[in-house]
């Protein structure tokens, strides 16, 4: 129980546990006190009640001295993850690819969490290692949910696999969308499904691209994620954004076009 209430914990920032910390103390302070029996005892069925409503006020009030103190701890881990993922995100501003390639699978993720972050979302980390339908952050943005899974793979290219679990599972929570991101590359088979869903795919290069720029104030999340999504147009090197054909042969396909449209209409399949 105490593992599984410091997982709980551990999902939510470290001023949630706090909180949630001190509430839950003085909610069991409560009970306790209000359940302790007073009176005479008569009868079999009065001492029953007596019996049940000791047992209820002593477990409140060990428990008092046994949650609190695990929210806590998780409360104090969750600080320490959250600075960490600064440290990480800094150290891979300056340190550049080598810095994240020697980054472990957990501080990617951390990484990337904290990336998310200053994007705008709202992040949520899983547990880990803890099996969760292949996510591994949780983001909020208003209403909406996404789920990101993070991929630190050093050398085999991220297949179109990955990307289609990912998207099941996006479809069966009904969330707003997903992203897939990695420290390498995806295959050709990953990027073509991908186009095709609501995954997003962030590869290595672009991910260090954007963690080497600084941040823009007042830019939206949707718009920053664009920017590293997207591919450079083949004849500026300017971003691309998704637009749909309104009319000939490709009406109503989509493509990406030039950010810089009408200056420049180069496009890309």
């Amino acid at each position: 129980m105490a593992d599984d209430l410091l997982e709980l914990g551990l999902r939510l920032s470290w001023k949630q546990c706090l909180v949630l910390a001190a509430l839950v103390a003085v909610g069991l302070q409560v009970v306790a006190h209000l359940v302790v029996p007073t009176g005479p005892v008569g009868g079999v069925g009065a001492l029953g009640w007596f019996i049940g409503r000791q047992f209820a006020g002593t477990a409140a009030r060990l428990s008092s001295y046994v949650i609190p103190p695990i929210l806590v701890i998780a409360a104090a881990v969750s600080a320490f993850r959250a600075r960490q993922a600064v440290t990480l995100y800094e150290g891979s501003r300056t340190g550049g690819s080598q810095a994240v390639a020697s980054l472990t699978w957990a501080e990617f993720e951390r990484l990337v969490g904290e990336w998310f972050r200053r994007q705008g979302y709202e992040v949520q980390e899983t547990g880990g290692a803890a099996p969760d339908g292949g996510v591994d952050l949780v983001l909020r943005q208003g209403s909406d949910r996404y789920l990101v899974q993070c991929k630190h793979w050093k050398v085999e290219r991220v297949g179109a696999s990955v990307v289609r679990e990912l998207n099941g599972v996006v479809a069966a929570r009904k969330a707003a969308g997903g992203f897939v991101v990695t420290s390498g590359a995806f295959t050709a088979e990953a990027e073509a499904f991908a186009k095709a869903c609501s995954v997003t795919l962030v590869d290595g290069k672009a991910l260090r691209a954007s963690i080497g720029r600084a941040e823009v104030p007042g830019s939206s999340p949707q718009a920053a994620i664009q920017a590293v999504a997207s591919p450079s147009c083949p004849k500026c090197g300017s971003s691309m954004v998704r637009r749909v054909a309104k009319q000939g042969a490709y009406a109503g396909r989509e493509f990406w076009g030039c950010s810089g449209y009408p200056k420049c209409r180069g496009t890309h399949a």
